[in-house]
Order: C-alpha cells, then structure tokens, then sequence
C-alpha cells in the first residue's frame, strides 16, 4: 500500500475502529502486553492508532507510541489525558520506514497489526530492530496468509481490495523474518480461529 493510501484509509477508519476492528484484535493485544509487562525499561509501540493497548502497560514501563495517522493520534491522546496513563511519555506522528529515534534505544519494540498495512514492511521491520537494545525484543501481532484451506482462499479474493480495506489479506509471513539482527524466538496463533499470529524476536548481541 501507498503512504497515501494508509493516511486516507486510517481517516475513514479512526471514527469506528475501537468498536469495530478493535474489539476483534482485543485478545492479540493482550497477549503482547502482558508479555511485556513481564519486562523493564522503554517500550517504543510503531502503529500505536487509537491507544487501544495504552492503559494495559505496567506503571513501572516507559511508553512512547508513533502512528501515521493524526486522526488516529488525536484519539489515542484523549485517552492518555482522561486516563492519566504517566507512564506514556510520548505519542508522535512519524513514518515507521523512517523512526526518528537513536540506534539501541528501546527495550521492547511492538507492532500489532501494522505490518500488512504500512508500504514497505521489510523496512518497517528493519527501522524497529534498528531502535531496539541489543538484546531486547522485537515483537509483531499481525495476520498472515495461510497455505491452504477456506480461509486461503478469503484471502486471495479480498487481496485486490487492500487499499480500501486499509490493510492485506494475503500478507506473506517471510516478509517480517528477514531482518538479519532479528532472531525468531517464539511464534504461536490467537483467537480468533487462530486468524491472528504473535511473533516474538530477540535482538542480536552487537560483536564485540
């Protein structure tokens, strides 16, 4: 998808996406935060949208959140303002291919549901990896294409209407794996029907 695209698909989404594709991404969300919070340090979360996940980080987490969308930032700030959420010190309107942050700064680095709807997901991927700590994580909530069966087949035929569905049906998973400083470590499906994958990477120890 065009960067066009994603901005005027996120404008016409952001008024009905809490109730709408929200509610069904709802337990996937969960999972990677809880994950999360089983950590420390600084939490950089690249397609933050509503601030869906935002009152679910531990207190004792620092949350920077970035989107492309300013529709979508102006209400994940409403809900950090009417929450009183301190821990999340920052939401910022950024381009994922281009993070306008320093190398190695983020313990946990979270896409959820993001990556089939950027253009260029190889370098999206590679952007996160590059702010990550050296042993932090890279994680990735998102649907991926499968091989066969009924759902392949949904897939395939919605796959000519990515632009205005605002994201890709048939989004291969190698496409998020080639990071050289990323290594897969956990990867298992959520509800539901298993639509939805969580993939946890570890950054590479830089050599010394």
């Amino acid at each position: 998808m065009e960067a066009k695209a994603v901005r005027t698909s996120y404008r016409r989404w952001a008024p009905v996406y809490d109730r709408t594709f929200g509610a069904v991404t709802r337990i996937g969300r969960a999972k990677a935060v809880e994950h999360i919070n089983s950590g420390r340090g600084e939490v950089l979360e690249v397609g933050v949208g509503t601030g869906l996940s935002l009152r679910g980080y531990a207190s004792h987490l620092r949350v920077t959140g970035v989107d492309y969308s300013p529709e979508m930032l102006a209400k994940a700030r409403a809900k950090v303002a009417e929450r009183r959420l301190t821990n999340v010190v920052a939401l910022r309107e950024m381009d994922a291919r281009k993070l306008d942050f320093q190398n190695g700064r983020f313990d946990f680095v979270v896409a959820m549901y993001l990556v089939s709807v950027v253009p260029e997901p190889e370098r999206v991927v590679a952007e996160m990896a590059r702010v990550c700590k050296p042993g932090g994580e890279v994680l990735i909530v998102n649907h991926f294409a499968r091989d066969r069966g009924g759902l392949a087949r949904l897939e395939k035929a919605f796959a000519p209407f990515a632009d205005r569905l605002g994201w890709h049906s048939d989004f291969a998973m190698n496409r998020v794996l080639g990071a050289p400083a990323l290594e897969l470590v956990d990867c298992r499906d959520h509800p539901p029907f298993g639509m939805f994958t969580f993939l946890r990477m570890r950054k590479r120890a830089q050599p010394g």
